[in-house]
């Protein structure tokens, strides 16, 4: 290596296309564009292996995150109080057995009431909240917006009354798929429990024997990178999750004291949106808005000072405490994620799009550096730059 880079004399191929970056940065482009082009090519041949991860996908990102949420404690037990894994894990279940049950006896029936109620009541509400917010634009002095308001909510009210069209007509018209999704449901919760059971179990020796299949002289740095991996997934799973509580305990406590209707149903639709980042719960807090602007001007103030102190509280405590920046993203890009994520791939991209921009960014970065440290291409000083631990030996030495 140290002769190669002694080398002062190259020939016009080295300088320019082995050793140029620019070049090896065009190569990299067409061979990624060349596997994408060749898969679209051989796509009849993966067909069978992606309905084979479709169908074992649902069982097992629910287990995985219940493993997540609950292998904290396992671990705790196992290492502080030497507990077994299998003892702890078996009341785990007990107790998320007596909870499911106490909340099917007790909130769901209330939740399922105001829900059924909301949905029954929803055209009333909106369009007697639409008729307020008219009569309200009626003062001269809003003249000059009238319009562009009047354009707003006529808008909305047809893609409203559009979807809920398009999505009924979808559900009559496709009695098969609803029987297939109903399936799906059900073989999801009877499996998902067995697999949880077994990553609980076994979960903490996956890293380990993954990594015996990497080369030896890359295990250590492979084992690394599934710790971060697995970090991060953690972090923001945990977190999410977390937020996502508090947030629909926030409202549910907040609309119950200003006495909004179907509080408890906007509180866990609240809590559900919240697992999309930035823009969650804002889209679950318009229905509580048309609710209480159809109620009185003062349930709508009302409704506005619970939204502060809920906002105040999750931005400034909750979030901080428990997500703080372990992702290490910029709120631009968690938007720019969001926005391209959810154009292609839907609701599924608004929830998967930022864990796995987390992993591609682990991976992307890891390959980077190495790539940095030993390539020729790069100088020994872009390489000190690249790598911390060369700066570190440097002064210790």
């Amino acid at each position: 290596m140290e002769n190669k880079r002694k080398r002062t004399h190259r020939t016009v191929f080295e300088k320019w296309f082995l050793n140029n970056r620019f070049s090896i940065i065009l190569v990299n482009i067409l061979l990624f564009f060349l596997i994408i082009w060749v898969f679209n090519k051989i796509s009849f041949v993966l067909n069978p292996a992606w309905l084979f991860f479709s169908a074992i996908l649902p069982p097992l990102l629910l287990a995985v995150i219940q493993y997540y949420i609950m292998n904290p404690l396992v671990d705790i037990l196992e290492k502080k109080l030497k507990v077994p894994r299998v003892l702890t894990i078996v009341v785990l279940f007990i107790i998320v057995i007596a909870i499911l049950i106490w909340i099917i006896n007790t909130l769901i029936p209330i939740a399922q009431g105001q829900i059924n109620a909301l949905i029954k009541n929803w055209p009333h509400i909106w369009n007697d909240s639409t008729n307020a917010v008219q009569e309200a634009l009626r003062d001269p002095r809003l003249h000059s917006v009238k319009s562009n308001l009047q354009s707003m909510v006529d808008n909305a009210q047809k893609t409203l009354f559009r979807s809920g069209q398009d999505a009924f007509n979808t559900t009559l018209g496709n009695i098969t798929s609803a029987v297939n999704i109903i399936t799906m449901v059900g073989m999801t919760l009877l499996t998902a429990p067995f697999i949880l059971f077994f990553m609980l179990k076994d979960g903490h020796q996956l890293r380990p024997y993954i990594t015996k299949f990497a080369p030896q002289r890359w295990q250590e740095s492979f084992s690394k990178l599934l710790y971060d991996i697995n970090y991060a997934l953690a972090s923001y799973i945990r977190g999410q999750i977390t937020v996502a509580f508090w947030v629909g305990v926030m409202f549910s406590i907040g609309y119950t004291v200003v006495g909004l209707p179907y509080g408890l149903a906007l509180a866990i639709l609240a809590g559900f949106m919240n697992l999309i980042p930035y823009f969650g719960t804002f889209i679950a807090f318009i229905p509580a808005l048309a609710i209480s602007i159809m109620s009185s001007t003062s349930m709508l103030i009302k409704v506005l000072v619970v939204f502060m102190i809920e906002q105040t509280i999750e931005s400034r405590l909750i979030s901080p405490l428990v997500m703080g920046n372990k992702l290490e993203m910029h709120p631009i890009t968690t938007i720019l994620v969001l926005i391209g994520a959810s154009s292609v791939w839907g609701l599924w991209g608004v929830i998967f799009g930022i864990p796995i921009y987390a992993i591609l960014k682990i991976i992307v970065s890891r390959v980077y550096n190495y790539y940095r440290r030993e390539s020729e291409v790069f100088d020994d000083e872009d390489i000190d730059l690249a790598s911390p631990t060369t700066g570190e030996s440097e002064n210790k030495k």
